[in-house]
Order: structure tokens, then C-alpha cells, then sequence
């Protein structure tokens, strides 16, 4: 049970399959990255809604000349020199300016922001402040929604899909928290290509395919 329980458990357990889709999605990225960046060159990184474990079996903070800095709505603990922890918000990041950063990177957290007009927002301040970016959610067509792990239930009504997530543990092998769970059910609005090239009509997609299906989508113009 405990091997079913891993596979299925988020992606910040290295052993689910979500750990594993990111690793490779996380190699591809870097293919991209150093395809731009010389390892010598001084190069700022805004991680938006990231994670200090994310870049803990990447070779980027091992750069030299590398900053990578997290923001977040709420501090980050940090315990690498080269990367820092800031608060902010994903959808007005007026403390930056136009381009101080040589790319915006994020994952998973574009799709957590309620709104279409909040992610055209995040999407026009990522271009805004980043010179490159590579920006990554989960594909609303692909059959298993990746946040429940349950197939087909982004197309469920939401207080069916609140009942499953609170009262039976076919997510996960778990019961959900109630609150947690309806502010997941509230926040999250999926995405698919046409609105990723939507949101970021200049860039490229890199669709991460399993079995033949798009499962993630990623923005970006690094090629």
C-alpha cells in the first residue's frame, strides 16, 4: 500500500509520479536553458509561486554567477546562498522592472489563480519583468487531473467533486480537509494550449506527452 500511496502522493515526495514527470520536465527546461546561457554568465532567476526543494537536484544553482529568487505570497525557507525568498504577488509585480530578471520560471501555479483575467494578468507581468521564460500547468484535457489525481473530475460538478475529495479517499488514498480541499475547488482554473498561446502568444509550447497525450503544457522562448 505503501507503494500505491507514493505514486499517487504530490509531487514534492520524490517517489510519486509526479516527482517523476517534473524530473524529466526538469531536465528539458535546462536542455532549453543552456541552450541561452553560458554557465559563466551572471543570470538573475524569478521563480514565481516556487519552491526551494524544485531546484535541489537542478544543476542551476551550482552556477556561479546565479541568483534565483522565490516569490511567493508567504516566505520561503531558504538554506542555499544562492537563492532567496520574497513576498509578492504573482499577478502585479510592480517591484520589479520591465526585464530585471533573465527569466521568469514557474510551475504548476498559474492555474491556481481563480480567474482567466488573474492568469492574463500573471502572464503579462512574467513578460513584462523576464527576458526569457519558461512557464509550465497541467493540461485540462489530459484525462487524470493532476491535482486529485482522479480521472476525468475537472469535468465534474464542484460539490460532487467536494464530496468525493471530503468523504471518500479516492484522491490520493486520502480524505481530504474540507477547507483545504474547497479552496483548491475555488482557486483553481485549468488551462489548455489555445490558452496558454493565449496568454503568451510570442512564445513557443513544449506539451509534455504520456501515452500519447499532452499532459503539461510549457510556455516559453527559449528556443
Amino acid at each position: 500500500m505503501s507503494f500505491i500511496s507514493n505514486l499517487f502522493s504530490p509531487s514534492d515526495n520524490p517517489d510519486s509520479l509526479g516527482a517523476k514527470f517534473r524530473s524529466q520536465r526538469q531536465k528539458d527546461f535546462e536542455d532549453l536553458f543552456f541552450q541561452n546561457f553560458s554557465k559563466n554568465d551572471p543570470i538573475r532567476v524569478l521563480d514565481v509561486g516556487g519552491a526551494a526543494y524544485f531546484w535541489n537536484t537542478s544543476s542551476l544553482p551550482s552556477l556561479p554567477n546565479i541568483e534565483i529568487v522565490l516569490l511567493n505570497l508567504g516566505v520561503e525557507k531558504i538554506d542555499h546562498p544562492k537563492i532567496k525568498s520574497v513576498v509578492g504577488d504573482a499577478t502585479n509585480m510592480a517591484e520589479f522592472e520591465d526585464n530585471s530578471f533573465d527569466l521568469v520560471f514557474s510551475n504548476s501555479v498559474i492555474e491556481h489563480l481563480y480567474t482567466w483575467e488573474n492568469q492574463q494578468k500573471m502572464a503579462n507581468e512574467i513578460i513584462r519583468v523576464g527576458k526569457k521564460h519558461f512557464i509550465q500547468t497541467p493540461n485540462k484535457y489530459f484525462p487524470v487531473e493532476a491535482h486529485y489525481a482522479l480521472p476525468f473530475v475537472q469535468y465534474l460538478p464542484q460539490n460532487l467533486l467536494y464530496f468525493l475529495l471530503t468523504k471518500t479517499k479516492v484522491s490520493r488514498l486520502q480524505k481530504w480537509d474540507p477547507i483545504h480541499a474547497q479552496q483548491y475547488l475555488e482557486e483553481i482554473r485549468l488551462l489548455n494550449v489555445k490558452e496558454m498561446q493565449l496568454l503568451f502568444p510570442s512564445s513557443s509550447m513544449y506539451l509534455e506527452k504520456f501515452m500519447g497525450m499532452t499532459k503539461s503544457i510549457s510556455a516559453h522562448n527559449l528556443s
